[in-house]
């Protein structure tokens, strides 16, 4: 989007400048065919021409300067004698109005209408006041002054319709987006949570019947209890930041200790270790971390025959690094299967501006490593 932006910002310089030595070209033309006696004022009206004609360049990033100055340099060339309309004014007036400033344009013009005839009966000497009247009228008619006027505030007023037009259909996209979010939230309900609860249920009450018989838990019951359990706590709190379209309730860098315990309840040796200055992070950052963590360590449990897991979190400068090693059987140099959860993971890293890495060892097990910026995202 900045790249683009880029673009078209360098395509309206470049039109700027156009127009600008476009318009002075043809005041230049329009002077040095004047068939009229040189005077030595010529070049400082050339030089007010040229002045006037360049400025138009900046329009766009100071359009009440430019006024000013295409006003005074009309004034300057029409004082020394070249008589041209003053085209550059005009160009300004458009761009001044464009941009918002009508008053002060309003007060440009009438000051140009006063200052004109008093500049034309400045050279030559003893010039009738009815014919400077008519070089003043002759350049600045004010039937262009207000075209000029007019069609500067037609382009503002259609550009205000188009940013409330865009403004809306944003209001109407987030309008819809909440109410999908909405009805995914009730179907989740509906249907997710009812299965998970009888999970629950079921694993709960096959642990208490073993243990009023005096018999062992087995660890995988043990273990189907904890995960519905932690199952049912996680869909809640995603159905709370569905509703609600926050952050509440979702989990993050504080939970992976009791995720890292979980994991260990299933049967893998499972370690966290946190390194760095511990510092506050975003809520999307801290999310995804935690989302990371999981996933790989669902993963080891699943797929990996690994008996073993290490996660690692690292605080750096502007950066949170997330490691996940297994001894699993990954052959060494494979890449990994992109598989939903790692597509999940990387759509994740992907949207904060972060890098993701997974991928086998030379010396066998697998790795995730991933790193995310804390800043502005």
């Amino acid at each position: 989007m900045s790249e683009r932006c880029g673009r078209i910002l360098r395509r309206a310089a470049v039109g700027d400048w156009a127009i600008a030595v476009g318009v002075t070209a043809l005041l230049l033309i329009a002077g040095l065919s004047a068939t009229r006696p040189a005077t030595g004022a010529d070049l400082f009206g050339y030089a007010w021409l040229v002045t006037g004609g360049l400025v138009l360049a900046a329009r766009r990033r100071a359009s009440v300067a430019v006024l000013i100055v295409t006003g005074v340099c009309a004034v300057g060339h029409q004082a020394t004698g070249i008589e041209l309309p003053a085209v550059a004014f005009l160009f300004a007036v458009y761009a001044a109005v464009r941009a918002g400033h009508r008053v002060v344009t309003v007060v440009a013009a009438v000051a140009m209408l006063v200052s004109l005839p008093l500049a034309a009966l400045v050279l030559p000497p003893g010039l009738p006041v009815g014919e400077a009247l008519a070089r003043a009228r002759d350049a600045l008619e004010v039937a262009w002054l207000i075209a000029a006027g007019a069609a500067g505030e037609a382009l503002r007023q259609a550009e205000r319709r188009a940013e409330e037009a865009e403004r809306t259909r944003e209001e109407t996209a987030l309008r819809r987006a909440d109410e999908e979010r909405l009805h995914i939230a009730r179907e989740l309900h509906d249907s997710l949570t009812h299965q998970i609860s009888i999970i629950k249920v079921q694993a709960e009450v096959a642990v208490h019947l073993a243990s009023r018989r005096g018999e062992p838990v087995p660890e995988a019951l043990s273990a189907i209890r904890e995960a519905s359990r932690e199952a049912t706590r996680e869909l809640r709190a995603t159905l709370e930041t569905l509703r609600a379209d926050g952050t509440a309730g979702s989990p993050g860098l504080d939970q992976l200790p009791e995720l890292v315990r979980r994991a260990r309840m299933a049967g893998l040796d499972a370690t966290l270790t946190i390194d760095g200055e511990r510092t506050d992070v975003p809520v999307a950052v801290g999310r995804t971390a935690y989302r990371i963590v999981q996933e790989s360590l669902t993963n080891i449990a699943r797929h990996a025959s690994a008996a073993t897991a290490s996660v690692r979190i690292d605080y750096r400068p502007g950066t949170l690094a997330i490691r996940v090693d297994d001894n699993g059987d990954g052959a060494p140099g494979r890449a990994a299967a992109p598989g939903v959860g790692l597509l999940g993971m990387r759509e994740r890293v992907v949207a904060l501006g972060g890098l993701l890495r997974a991928e086998t060892r030379d010396e066998g097990g697998f790795t995730v490593h991933a790193e995310l910026p804390v800043g502005a995202a």
